[in-house]
């Protein structure tokens, strides 16, 4: 099967870890005899210093063109330390999320035992953990009516019906094949728009007599993640609440480098790691690939390719299991951004079962990792 990707790099570490997920995807088009096209375009901060334009029109319309969207990470401190910039990178990101119509954002967030000592969180209480966040993206407080007065500033939220409607159903089927359970976030005592969301999400939810519907508000929520993530299983909620949410949830993994995500539309979807541009580490060959490429497993399920999406996985499990990880996850014994990616695409290539995989057969040089 062929299939046309759109990739941005963007900033700081972007292209690094990106050219990482190319390279696994490379592999699984070796594997399955698919064809990916890669269609490259700028956005974000370098965006803003080709074009003026943190999302110009040739890179929306290279992503319209695309069957999905591969996407690095945007951010550079000329503007992440101007508050007084008037173009930011961000921009860029919130209008691709609205021109493409992404309304909905899904973050997994899983403990993975190797990495638990790595979570500040105490192990009893992230073991096991299993959730995943949906986010509604295009609307609320990020997308309202804001401005400032003569005395103060304003920011608008609002939320249409068909807003909630459509993210809901996402979040209900996900439920139904995992632990059926459907935890919403909201405020629904304080804000409107919340009360909103309570009204529609309980009227879905009839139509999905095999999940169970819970709901919570914000604050509480936001104290259950830290005093019991293990009661979580798919999250629902609004642009911001689910913002902070899934940032605060993401601490659980014990690295950011490890989570990736879809942003899901209309028109098409993207898929990208929840970390930032990390510019300190650009360059580097530090950065920590796995999200992106765990991002890119996300892309394989989306496009219908589950045993791709497997095998992904897989590589990533057992480069973990053999240390074959950066040194955000091992200070002391550690491999470059290059290596890990080198590696997760030999494995896919060479389907080994992880058992038979040794780590005297990588050290005396016989993958190509060294």
């Amino acid at each position: 099967m062929n299939f046309k990707i759109a990739v941005l790099p963007g900033d700081g570490i972007g292209p690094e870890v990106t050219d990482q997920a190319i390279k696994v995807l490379n592999a699984v088009g070796i594997k399955y005899g698919h064809e990916f096209k890669y269609n490259f375009a700028d956005v974000g901060a370098i965006a803003i210093d080709n074009y003026g334009d943190p999302l110009p029109e040739a890179t929306l319309e290279t992503c319209l063109e695309s069957d999905a969207l591969l996407f690095g990470a945007i951010g550079h401190p000329k503007y992440d330390n101007d508050p007084s910039a008037k173009v930011r990178p961000e921009q860029g990101l919130l209008k691709l999320r609205k021109s493409l119509g992404l309304f909905a954002n899904i973050r997994p967030v899983k403990a993975y035992d190797l990495l638990i000592s790595k979570s500040p969180l105490k192990e009893e209480l992230i073991k096991g953990v299993d959730i995943v966040v949906y986010r509604e993206l295009t609307s609320g407080i990020y997308f309202g009516e804001k401005g400032r007065t003569e005395t103060g500033a304003f920011d608008h939220c609002t939320y249409e019906r068909y807003e909630i409607e459509r993210i809901a159903h996402k979040a209900f089927e996900a439920a139904q094949l995992r632990s059926k359970k459907v935890t919403l976030i909201d405020k629904a005592n304080v804000l409107e728009t919340s009360r909103l969301w309570r009204e529609v999400v309980s009227e879905i939810a009839v139509e999905y007599p095999d999940v169970v519907l819970d709901m919570m508000f914000v604050d509480n929520a936001a104290m259950q993640m830290i005093l019991n993530p293990k009661q979580f299983d798919v999250i629902l909620t609004e642009n911001m609440f689910g913002d902070i949410i899934s940032d605060e949830s993401s601490v659980i993994s014990g690295s950011l480098g490890m989570l990736p995500s879809a942003s899901i539309g209309a028109k098409t979807s993207m898929f990208e790691p929840i970390h930032g541009s990390f510019p300190q580490a650009a360059g580097k060959n530090i950065a920590n690939p796995m999200a992106t490429i765990l991002s890119a497993a996300m892309m394989m399920d989306h496009l219908g390719l589950a045993n791709e999406a497997i095998d992904i996985r897989e590589a990533v499990n057992a480069a973990m299991k053999e240390g074959i990880v950066t040194e955000d996850l091992d200070a002391k014994n550690n491999f470059s951004t290059q290596q890990v990616g080198d590696y997760i695409a030999d494995f896919i290539e060479e389907k080994q079962a992880t058992s038979k995989i040794k780590k005297d057969y990588l050290t005396i040089g016989l993958s190509t990792i060294i």
